[in-house]
């Protein structure tokens, strides 16, 4: 049976985040009970996964609204901005992030002029949609991705991408979901994911939770596993797809392309279309985040190097189009994905 995760919770007077810094070991909810506290969470990563950050900011300007003190329009105008900057500041390379607070823009310029109530019970509402849409999003991710998983396959994932990404379900293990219980009876590879071992820490946990035939491996093991004949397709989620089909997502993901490329395995990125940002041409234009040296240098709080230690540590790498098979969303599948076939899963929307 399907465990349910609740990743993400919005209140009017907070929103309630699943700690994923202390997953597997530690099960525990952060409340934040002003929008400050949700951009830290989401700057932190006690959420992280470009559609859970988009969901959770969401949260954030909905509940950043609901503190305002009564005042002109022009007030409430220059605080509501003062939001959103603050969120958008958080983390550069999802695109999602930016999508919703677009969307909530768009919904809070329906009540320029109104009541404050009407304002804050507007945008209260607007967050609560974006949560559910994201769910039913992610479950016909994993519709549209069922046929491109063989019965009996082996599944080589990266990253998380599953219900602790998103507001529930999962895109890249929404996929891997739907054929578990579609009875594909698959079996799944999941690399630990360095520096922050979301793999580790977070997919297999998913996973397991769903009895769904987990083995995690160390990220220097892909190439080893696919020579050897074990992994029969790959899929990933993404946090920015730009319109040729370039796609952004956790460090690494480049190098399995690669590799799959190399050993003729099917390379599949699952995201929803508020992930595709038309308006980037290519993953050169992709912003790529740069985080602190001490998520290398430290494992947890156990250090494994020098702290005056010199690091790079880029958050995320860009995959070329031409390594992917096809980008999975929730009208359909970009194959093999470019300008054309992305501009088609948009036509009529």
């Amino acid at each position: 049976m399907e465990s349910i995760i609740r990743t993400i919770e919005i209140y009017p007077d907070r929103v309630r985040l699943l700690d994923q810094r202390k997953l597997p070991l530690v099960e525990e909810y952060v409340e934040c009970r002003t929008y400050q506290e949700v951009a830290e969470a989401i700057r932190t990563m006690v959420v992280r996964g470009a559609p859970a950050i988009g969901v959770a900011a969401a949260g954030g300007m909905a509940l950043g609204v609901q503190r305002l003190q009564p005042g002109s329009t022009e007030e409430i105008t220059a605080q509501f901005e003062t939001i959103c900057t603050t969120l958008a500041q958080t983390r550069p390379t999802a695109v999602n992030l930016f999508w919703a607070i677009d969307r909530m823009r768009a919904c809070a310029r329906q009540y320029h002029g109104a009541p404050l109530s009407q304002l804050q019970q507007a945008l209260q509402a607007e967050a609560q949609r974006l949560l559910q849409e994201d769910i039913d999003i992610n479950r016909r991710i994993g519709v549209y991705g069922l046929p491109l998983v063989p019965p009996g396959s082996t599944i080589l994932t990266h990253c998380n991408a599953g219900a602790l990404a998103t507001a529930g379900y999962g895109t890249a293990l929404g996929v891997i979901r739907a054929a578990h219980f579609a009875g594909r009876h698959v079996q799944v590879f999941a690399d630990e994911t360095r520096p922050f071992l979301q793999g580790a820490r977070l997919t297999t946990w998913e996973l397991q939770r769903d009895s769904i035939p987990v083995t995690l491996i160390t990220d220097n093991m892909a190439g080893y596993f696919m020579h050897a004949g074990k992994i029969d397709l790959v899929i990933v989620g993404a946090d920015r797809i730009a319109a040729n089909g370039d796609t952004a997502n956790k460090i690494g993901t480049y190098s399995l392309a690669v590799l799959a490329k190399e050993h003729h395995i099917p390379f599949y990125v699952a995201a929803p279309l508020s992930t595709i940002d038309r308006a980037t041409p290519t993953g050169a234009d992709i912003p790529i985040e740069q985080r602190h040296g001490d998520e290398v240098r430290l494992v947890g709080s156990q250090r494994i190097a020098s702290s005056d230690v010199e690091v790079a540590n880029p958050a995320f790498d860009v995959t070329p189009a031409r390594y992917i098979r096809g980008i999975i969303t929730e009208v359909g599948v970009a194959m093999p994905p470019n300008e054309e076939t992305i501009a088609a899963l948009f036509a009529g929307r």
